[in-house]
């Protein structure tokens, strides 16, 4: 097999990226912007050892789950990945992942016949509450490939664009909107590349360096309306910042008049100087309203600054909690350990519930924003705790540093339910160990990563667990990325 040879290709499988799936003459080919069911005319573009990829050509034969993608760059656009698979077969796609990782790599027994429920989105489209949009100009994203019509209509109106940068590239794609962030994201790239246009604002040059803005970063809560808007930007001085407000205000405004819950509450200043790819600086400053906006998940209020880690999809994080809830089968006299606690999220949301709930996270910042949010909400039965799970926990097993319990006058010690949340990596090995050695009643594990959660459960399976039930949520609808809570129960 060579380079640019043209192969006609079955598509039988997708990828954890999106991409299809199919095999010529025995090696594995991914193709970019193909449905499970395609036929295609693909050309190899590059060529492993086992495997290759290739570049769609042309579809000959549709997969029966082919559907027109809803946003007009979908293809050129590095955000979604499942915009041309219909959100049932999209749903299908997700479970059948979860099942197979842990069939093939936890070594779970029938792992469909435990699965509890498969949880899609109310709607697949405009769910994400934050949006971080790169600045460029007019012109920056010629020869992707795209779709002249959208272009040229779009930077007709404005030389400042907002957008996403191509897949594996750093071609920006410019948006009026983005179809997975909320609706009022469109009011705020209006304003904002008007502004821009208007004072002449420069625009940030990677390659050089010179210029002033960089990205543009939306936060909204979708239970109250309130909305964050930050710039960042290379200095602190941006001219005309206060016509920027005025803007944004009006577009708002507008928004909000024609029906819809908006209230634009704060505008951030982020100064980033550096010549690097991370968007934000060190400093954040206030520009109008106040720092930070409110929203809830359940009944639990939380503040979200510029900074604060919140989840995007704040529909399907109350369905994931509340199912996080229904398998803890909390009674109000049970222990709780939430590891990787974060914001303290699931802490607060269990501990209406429980008798005691300790978090454990090793960001500093995280645990004293935990802090602040179980005190703006009057929980006094939680306590966080800074550093790694596998060696706080130990320590306080060994010391007494538990519930001190009155009626034994000694501390408490024994944990009843466990709730770990990590990162895609999964759980240290160390953490897995100090969890069997805690032996909790009830272990909760919510993923993000179907791979590392079956590789996960493979150890705790052979050490005294056994895997009770798991639900599957769709929380990045139109991408692979899939959430589960899984449920065991210790038998030994």
């Amino acid at each position: 097999m060579e380079k640019n040879e043209i192969y006609e290709v079955k598509i039988e499988d997708m990828s954890e990226d999106g991409s299809g799936i199919g095999h010529i003459e025995g090696m594995a080919v991914f193709v970019k912007d193909t449905a499970i069911g395609d036929t295609a005319s693909i050309r190899i573009v590059k060529v492993k050892k086992s495997y290759c990829f290739g570049r769609l050509e042309r579809i000959i034969e549709p997969s029966p789950y082919r559907v027109e993608p809803f946003c007009p760059v979908a293809k050129q656009c590095g955000g979604c990945t499942l915009q041309h698979i219909s959100y049932k077969k999209e749903l299908e796609l997700k479970k059948d992942r979860v099942i197979s990782c842990l069939g093939r790599i936890g070594g779970v027994e029938e792992p469909e016949s435990l699965l509890d429920e498969v949880c899609g989105a109310n709607s697949p489209y405009h769910y994400r509450n934050k949006m971080q949009f790169p600045v460029g100009l007019r012109g920056t994203f010629s020869g992707t490939g795209g779709r002249r019509d959208y272009f040229d209509t779009f930077s007709s109106r404005s030389s400042t664009v907002l957008g996403f940068y191509a897949g594996r590239t750093h071609t920006l794609i410019p948006l009026e909107e983005c179809k997975l962030g909320h609706s009022v994201n469109k009011c705020i790239i209006s304003a904002f590349t008007r502004w821009a246009d208007r004072y002449r604002i420069s625009v940030y040059n990677e390659e050089t360096g010179e210029g002033i803005l960089r990205h543009v970063i939306t936060r909204v809560a979708f239970r109250t309306g309130e909305l964050m808007v930050c710039l960042v930007a290379t200095t602190e001085k941006v001219p005309e910042l206060d016509k920027l407000v005025s803007e944004l205000a009006k577009e708002v405004e507008r928004y909000r008049a024609g029906g819809n819950n908006a209230s634009l509450k704060s505008v951030m200043l982020n100064i980033n100087k550096e010549k690097t790819n991370k968007i934000l600086g060190d400093k954040t400053v206030l520009v109008n309203g106040r720092d930070y906006i409110v929203d809830y998940i359940g009944n639990i209020r939380f503040q979200i600054s510029a900074k604060s880690f919140y989840q995007v999809n704040p529909v399907q994080t109350e369905k994931i909690y509340s199912k996080v809830l229904e398998y803890a089968e909390l009674t109000g006299n049970q222990v709780v350990w939430d590891m990787y606690s974060g914001i303290g999220t699931i802490s607060l949301f269990l501990a209406e519930k429980a008798r005691k709930v300790y978090g454990v996270e090793i960001e500093h910042k995280a645990v004293s924003d935990a802090k602040h949010n179980a005190e703006i909400n009057d929980i006094d039965n939680v306590d966080f705790f800074v550093g790694k799970a596998e060696e706080v926990v130990p320590d306080w097993l060994e010391n007494g540093l538990g519930e001190y319990d009155s009626s034994s006058h000694s501390f408490r010690r024994k944990v009843d339910v466990v709730v770990v949340d990590p990162p895609r990596k999964g759980c240290d090995e160390k953490l897995l160990e100090t969890i069997k050695n805690m032996k909790p009643g009830r272990m909760i594990y919510v993923s993000c990563n179907p791979a590392t959660l079956a590789r996960d459960l493979k150890y705790l399976l052979e050490n005294g667990f056994r895997l009770e039930k798991y639900s599957v949520f769709d929380q990045f609808s139109r991408t692979m990325h899939v959430e589960t809570v899984a449920l065991l129960i210790r038998e030994i």
